[in-house]
């Protein structure tokens, strides 16, 4: 991250003066939202008790069967698609391992009850209700009760169709003498759809499934379940009593809608109240806390499904708030539990809609908004331009540290800054005085190979003449031996001063050399041609343009570097291998590789190839010159003069080895009229 960057984070501190303002303004709505809860909460007590008092029909506790409300018939034929739309209220009244093995739906019109009861069951058992056998059958018993009247129906059948369920008992006055309906079977059970007139409407069903086709008899017994349903005169009471703008709900123990009263719409503010959309949205991302409430419940549904209600019937009363339709409207929810004389009964269930102006538009947090602002504009400002100013000058000082050393080490030039009394100043004197002893060091090495080939010299020749003397005279033949490693020895020292000697005079050389305009191609081609008679048996492969390379600079240094690194690429060739030299023309200059068949380069290696004293052949036996590694050194030398870079990497089939020169030509060309092509 830039110095700039930091520095406009640094300025970010003070956003901790708005950002407590906002903290304050939050805390303040959340102690009003906490004031209109509980003021809910009270509505909805007194609304409980209101509704005691006058003994309105509330709903008896434990379970009960709900019945839909119809606006059109059903049609009774067993395959259930009339009954899409409340199947997803089906209730199931399984056992507590397999709840969904028995469902039931009630629904009703203005003249008809109906019931779908679908049985889970793969296991079938099958005969009419009037088949003895019935017994060992699969069927549905079902128990209506009317006042004192009771009456039950034994529901079988043999194939899927028609089926009559002839009463049983005689004190059923009120109830059906036969239940008409149909009987359907698929694959994983049997659905049995039926209906009654709606004036032989019972108040509490009756209900047990016998499925004989399990390892044991297993029967489900449902005893005397009362019917619910949404009622309009509960409906009339509640809305005498709910709080004004606020839709009140009465649910069961269970969830079922049983009346409703009020809706969540919004009061029309004056034009002067109206908050803008603006402050709507302020307030509902900025201040108002989390939404959380469940949105299911602003949606009418015969059966409430939340978290709310879920508390409510537990005996604990529970809040929440939820976006509401319009930006910036909240709605807030109390469900309250419906107890009579200690006994939940159900729940109440009060929503309102809060259309509140955001105190975010209120003039004092306006105000304070504005100077928040402008403050951190300003001293973001500030610390922006100082930034820039000190990005500028550690800029200049590490593009003047890069100039200043050379690729090879040398130095080029002083570090900027160096007059200034401050801690850049210190900081560029310190790399002055860094650069000025590497400097030093660096022309102490350039110098060393050529002073201690010197210094060795006359010691050298003195042992060499020591031991020329003591072969004349007789000695042991184990001395000999000696003498003979010691002569060996000298050779070696001998070379390794001689090729010192010549590494610095050709550094001399390759520095002083002159430049002139020639045709590389011509220049590769014809060493190429030269390495193949020393190459063999190996192939040497050439790829050079047909047209000339034209080239500023000095032909001897290039084609004494393609020497060396044609020597380096025969000394690990193997004799079936091959050796490739190319010349490619770039948009930057030209580029001359050299790849030869043999073992790969180590990673660690592959940029320290062409320093001075680095090599990768193996230690020289007797009698053999040692391999110093000034080949690849000199290639880079070369390769500098001419404006370029030299590189080294592993083929990507694996194969062998790859040398490349980057080279642009040297500086200062000739003028038109005196070059020349050489050929």
């Amino acid at each position: 991250m830039s110095l700039r960057r930091k520095l406009l984070l640094v300025a970010l501190a003070m956003l901790a003066l708005p950002w407590a303002g906002w903290q304050f303004v939050r805390q303040m709505e959340v102690l009003l939202r906490q004031g209109q809860e509980q003021t809910l909460i009270a509505s909805g007590k007194a609304l409980a008790r209101s509704l005691a008092a006058i003994n309105a029909e509330l709903p008896p506790p434990g379970g009960a069967l709900y019945v839909h409300a119809l606006e059109t018939p059903l049609q009774i034929d067993g395959y259930a698609d009339d009954w899409l739309d409340l199947r997803g209220y089906s209730q199931n009244l399984g056992p507590p391992q397999d709840a969904q093995k028995l469902k039931l739906t009630l629904a009703e019109d203005a003249g008809w009850l109906y019931l779908l009861i679908e049985v889970r069951d793969t296991t079938r058992r099958r005969a009419d209700a009037r088949d003895v056998q019935v017994r060992l059958a699969d069927r549905v018993e079902l128990g209506l009760v009317r006042a004192t009247a009771e009456r039950s129906y034994l529901i079988a059948s043999a194939a899927p169709g028609s089926f009559d369920a002839v009463a049983q008992g005689a004190d059923g006055a009120g109830l059906p003498l036969t239940l008409n309906g149909e009987w359907q079977e698929d694959a994983a059970g049997y659905r049995v759809e039926l209906r009654l007139p709606r004036a032989q409407r019972p108040e509490r069903i009756s209900l047990r499934l016998v499925d004989a086709g399990g390892s044991s008899d297993s029967v489900v017994a449902l005893e005397r379940l009362p019917l619910l349903a949404y009622s309009e005169a509960l409906a009339d009471e509640l809305a005498q009593f709910a709080p004004e703008a606020t839709r009140a709900r009465l649910v069961s123990g269970e969830g079922w809608l049983l009346a409703e009263s009020g809706g969540l719409d919004v009061v029309a503010a004056a034009p002067a109240q109206e908050p803008s959309a603006l402050a709507r949205w302020s307030y509902r991302w900025l201040i108002a806390p989390a939404l959380q409430g469940t949105r299911a419940l602003a949606e009418r549904r015969p059966r409430l499904d939340a978290a709310e209600l879920w508390q409510a019937l537990s005996g604990v009363p529970s809040t929440s708030w939820r976006a509401g339709a319009s930006q910036g409207d909240v709605v807030l929810v109390a469900a309250l539990p419906l107890q009579v004389r200690g006994e939940t009964r159900g729940a109440i269930v009060l929503e309102q809609v809060n259309t509140a102006l955001p105190l975010l538009t209120d003039a004092a947090l306006q105000r304070l908004a504005v100077i928040s602002v402008a403050a951190l504009l300003l001293a973001g400002g500030v610390l922006f331009v100082f930034a820039t100013w000190l990005s500028v000058r550690i800029r200049r000082l590490r593009d003047g540290a890069e100039r200043a050393l050379a690729a090879d080490g040398r130095i080029q030039g002083r570090v900027p800054l160096t007059d200034t009394r401050d801690e850049l100043g210190d900081l560029a004197r310190s790399f002055q005085q860094l650069l000025d002893a590497v400097g030093a060091y660096t022309d102490y090495l350039r110098t060393l190979a050529s002073k201690l080939s010197h210094e060795l010299h006359t010691p050298l020749a003195i042992v060499k003449s020591s031991l020329d003397n003591l072969e004349h005279h007789p000695i042991s033949s184990d001395a000999r031996a000696y003498v003979v490693r010691a002569r060996d020895g000298v050779d070696r020292l001998t070379h390794i001063v001689r090729a010192m000697s010549e590494s610095s005079r050709m550094e001399r050389a390759i520095a002083s050399a002159d430049a002139e305009d020639f045709d590389l191609a011509e220049v590769v081609r014809g060493c190429a041609d030269a390495y193949r008679p020393l190459a063999a048996p190996r192939r040497v492969d050439c790829d050079v343009p047909a047209q000339p390379v034209p080239m500023h600079g000095a032909p001897e240094l290039i084609a004494q570097a393609l020497d060396k690194l044609f020597d380096n690429a025969r000394s690990f060739t193997p004799e079936t291998g091959w050796i490739r030299i190319a010349l490619d023309v770039t948009p930057d200059g030209v580029l001359l590789r050299v790849a030869n068949q043999g073992p790969e380069l180590p990673l660690a290696m592959q940029g320290r190839l062409f320093d001075s004293l680095v090599s990768l052949r193996e230690g020289p036996s007797r009698g053999e010159a040692p391999h110093l590694g000034f080949g690849l050194y000199v290639v880079r030398l070369v390769t500098e003069r001419h404006g370029g870079s030299a590189a080294a990497h592993n083929l990507a089939s694996g194969e062998g080895v790859e040398f490349s020169l980057r080279l642009r030509g040297m500086a200062g060309e000739l003028p038109p009229s005196r070059r020349r092509t050489r050929h």
